[in-house]
């Protein structure tokens, strides 16, 4: 174990660096910490746009469901692939052409200030109950490695995520999801083409999983395999695509750059929803036990699948590299949760309604207020994962699917409609929350597949599997035709005559249609971001050729030779791109560089 110490020691000191290296490009604006002041290429926007859909529970509770059920779960990830096409094609441009710094300003923009404090404070609440999901499957993975008591492991990460979210801010975060993609980007590949080598190939893995690849066990009813999968299309654009979720694409300095981000995140999403879960699916071939492996887990022990397969496949010192990883992947879900819940309150809800009587509010003060609420909210996080750990009947996906279906969807609906919709009353986005909460626990108390198959006297039983992929597919339906359609109903309720809030509705939608084009300031500002992240992944590519000198086969060591020269290449081509003269930005009329 000493060598995957040595490992992870190295991958926090590396997550240090970064948050004292961009530190300096938040300078005294709460517009660079919280969106980097709109100036981030796509490729940063991109990374962070991935990294908000990937956390330690791809490593665990989705592995684990891998590792059961087959391909079945690659179908959740299919869906946030379509999500971020259409972000592509639609949605990303439009959320940079807010010209908000926080998504909650865009929130008042589109329904007005009412709508703006009840979301604020109902999007601050979801965020910290997701991320203290995420918390919590880091730490039952981290405590299996290190044998360690998961309470004490979830507190000891959450405290170490605070560290880069209030020290940098949005540049931290971002820069640190680029630098913790390359590292999940070459961790799940290596083990991906390890795993294949080890059953025989893509065909081996596929014949000789223990049940059917495709259907996965105790599903005797393909329909609801394929339904769950279209009704997740639906659900998985409603939770990325949404005002909410648009703080990502906020921080892109142009429209052009928005979009080329939400590309680079679809094709990262696409190739990873294969790539990941590999290892899981040949761990069901070789270690078909792998799920006793660790029996103090309880109900959550398939969960440490991923681990079982890399302590018996990979070479010394993956482990260390794939914890990282998992540290990598719920360090940004929750420092960008933090970052934003900094953004919502002090625009939203401190600077508006606590500050009313002000004459004149500093800019450095509300900077000092910003990194004040991401240290609180991240301690309440810690409180959330820890409440979590608790429910031991839940596995990491179910826990995971509940909290996003019953919760998030009824959140989030009018967020993604009120870009399609302009007709709406005020008290529309609101009341729909209530009514779709609502919704959500007569879903889940009241008309559940067991009940419904009742009281259809249908001659058929449902397995456990099959109501739990069931009830989520009618938990998603009732969503889409009634709480969905509650909001589209009430444009029959709309007059624009008693609309006090009617003239900034239409110079929202104005604004939105468009186009953002970076100013001539623009220059510095790539260079800079070139020029740090270079020298980040440079000294990142040399910690991998150290991994070199651990004590492996021949074919371990050049697994981490050939990691360690991908990223110098990638780190080099950086630096060259930071020493080019930028071209001027293109001026257009009817753009504006806000």
């Amino acid at each position: 174990m000493m060598y995957e110490y040595l490992v992870i020691a190295g991958y926090f000191l590396l997550i240090i660096g970064i948050g004292f290296a961009f530190k300096s490009m938040a300078k005294n604006s709460t517009s660079d910490y919280f969106r980097g002041g709109g100036r981030m290429l796509w490729w940063m926007v991109g990374s962070t746009a991935f990294m908000a859909q990937f956390s330690a529970w791809t490593f665990t509770g989705a592995a684990g469901k891998a590792f059961s059920d087959g391909f079945a779960i690659s179908l959740v990830f299919f869906a946030n692939t379509f999500a971020y096409f259409c972000g592509w094609a639609y949605f990303s441009a439009r959320f940079r052409q807010m010209r908000v710094d926080t998504p909650t300003q865009g929130i008042k923009r589109r329904f007005g200030s009412q709508n703006e404090l009840f979301f604020s404070w109902a999007l601050i609440v979801f965020s910290m109950i997701n991320a203290g999901v995420w918390l919590n499957a880091l730490g039952v993975f981290s405590s299996a490695v290190f044998n360690a008591d998961i309470s004490l492991t979830i507190i000891a990460t959450g405290l170490t995520v605070l560290f880069v979210s209030v020290l940098s801010g949005a540049w931290g975060v971002v820069a640190s999801d680029f630098v913790q993609t390359l590292i999940v980007a070459i961790i799940s590949t290596a083990c991906a083409i390890v795993a294949l080598v080890k059953v025989g190939g893509p065909v081996a893995l596929v014949n000789d999983f223990p049940v059917d690849f495709v259907m996965g066990p105790d599903m005797n009813y393909g329909i609801l395999l394929f339904g769950t999968f279209v009704f997740f299309l639906a659900k998985q654009l409603i939770t990325i695509m949404n005002l909410n979720d648009s703080f990502r694409f906020l921080n892109a300095k142009d429209s052009i750059n928005a979009r080329k981000a939400a590309l680079l995140a679809m094709v990262l999403m696409g190739v990873g929803s294969i790539i990941w879960f590999i290892p899981p699916w040949a761990a069901a071939i070789l270690y078909p036990d792998a799920a006793s492996a660790y029996p103090q887990l309880g109900n959550k022990a398939g969960d440490a699948v991923y681990l079982v397969f890399t302590r018996n496949a990979m070479p010394i010192g993956t482990v260390g590299l794939l914890l990282a990883g998992l540290f990598a992947a719920s360090m940004s879900s929750m420092d960008s949760a933090l970052n934003k819940n900094a953004g919502i309150f002090v625009r939203s809800v401190y600077q508006p309604f606590l500050l009313k009587k002000a004459k004149e509010v500093s800019d450095q003060h509300l900077l000092n207020v910003s990194r004040l609420v991401s240290f609180l909210s991240g301690i309440l996080v810690i409180v959330v994962a820890l409440f979590f750990k608790s429910l031991k009947e839940l596995s990491l996906f179910e826990l995971m699917m509940n909290v996003s279906t019953m919760i998030q969807v009824p959140l989030l609906i009018p967020l993604i409609f009120g870009l399609l919709i302009k007709r709406t009353p005020q008290w529309a986005p609101w009341v729909m929350v209530i009514i779709g909460l609502a919704v959500s626990w007569i879903m889940s108390d009241l008309i559940t597949p067991d009940k419904l198959v009742s009281w259809l006297e249908l001659n058929i039983v449902l397995t456990r599997r099959e109501s739990v992929d069931a009830g989520l597919m009618l938990m998603i339906l009732a969503h889409l035709v009634i709480t969905a359609g509650f909001f589209c109903a009430t444009s029959w309720f709309y007059r624009s005559d008693k609309d006090p809030h009617k003239a900034q509705t239409d110079l929202f939608f104005e604004d939105l249609a468009t186009p953002v084009i970076a100013d001539y300031e623009q220059s510095e500002v790539d260079r800079q971001q070139r020029e740090k992240l270079g020298i980040m992944v440079i000294i990142m590519s040399v910690g991998m050729l150290a991994m070199t000198l651990i004590p492996n086969p021949l074919w371990g060591r050049g697994m981490f030779l050939v990691c360690s020269i991908v990223m110098v290449c990638i780190g080099v081509l950086l630096k060259q791109s930071a020493k080019k003269k930028p071209y001027p930005p293109v001026h257009s009329p009817l753009a504006s560089e806000k």
